[in-house]
């Protein structure tokens, strides 16, 4: 982890934290700086449908590389200072995260995001926001647009894709990972760059739409849901 100041979590109000996010996308790295990868690991969150100011529940699924067993996954539910607000999600969801990778133990080489890195109207998507703060090389993986275009037309196979621009910049792609699946938006978070970004998404579905890392997450979120559910 990395100090950063205190306004990349906890912003006092939104236009500060439009200003935030800019200074935060410019910290990004695009390029590739990626060491050994010997853990990667999915992130996700989850709440109570439609509760804006609730309680979330964050989760890092950590898994071993070259695949193994999943490792156990670390938790964290928190009530966020700052509710959702389309396009800030990161200062909703990304304190939660970053105290689940403190519960981790190790730090992951490599962490998928569901959510968008780069394909953000300000460039800086959670999966951004989370890399630039934890100094993690991160991936976003969101399952519908935030912003911009599909360029082009998307082939049927696996591992087609087409430009995904904002702007007339290219911030992320359309990949098709599962024949007849809908795509999912592939965008550079930091530290990866968006060709080996695709490469690891598509290692990493095994014939699924999702990467494993961020369904794995996905489950262990929910599951810390209920639990936190049933003990309310």
């Amino acid at each position: 982890m990395r100090d950063v100041p205190a306004d990349w979590l906890a912003p006092p109000d939104l236009s500060a934290a439009a200003k935030v996010q800019r200074e935060i996308a410019a910290a990004g790295e695009t390029a590739d700086r990626v060491g050994p990868v010997r853990m990667v690991a999915g992130v996700d969150t989850s709440m109570r449908w439609r509760d804006v100011r609730g309680p979330i529940h964050a989760a890092v699924a950590p898994l071993p590389w070259p695949p193994g067993e999943p490792l156990p996954a670390a938790s964290v539910t928190m009530v966020p200072r700052i509710p959702y607000v389309p396009g800030y999600l990161g200062f909703r969801e990304t304190p939660a995260i970053v105290a689940a990778l403190r519960r981790l133990g190790a730090m992951p080489d490599l962490i998928l995001v569901d959510g968008h890195g780069r394909a953000h109207p300000r460039r800086c998507g959670i999966a951004t926001h989370l890399g630039v703060v934890a100094d993690v090389p991160t991936i976003g993986c969101a399952k519908t647009l935030l912003c911009g275009r599909v360029e082009g037309e998307l082939g049927p196979a696996p591992g087609d894709r087409a430009p995904l621009v904002d702007r007339d910049e290219v911030v992320g792609v359309a990949l098709r990972t599962r024949p007849r699946a809908q795509p999912i938006y592939v965008s550079i978070g930091h530290r990866v760059s968006l060709e080996t970004a695709v490469a690891w998404v598509l290692k990493l579905c095994d014939g699924r739409r999702l990467p494993l890392p961020i369904r794995l997450a996905h489950d262990a979120a929910n599951a810390t849901r209920r639990a936190a559910e049933v003990q309310a």
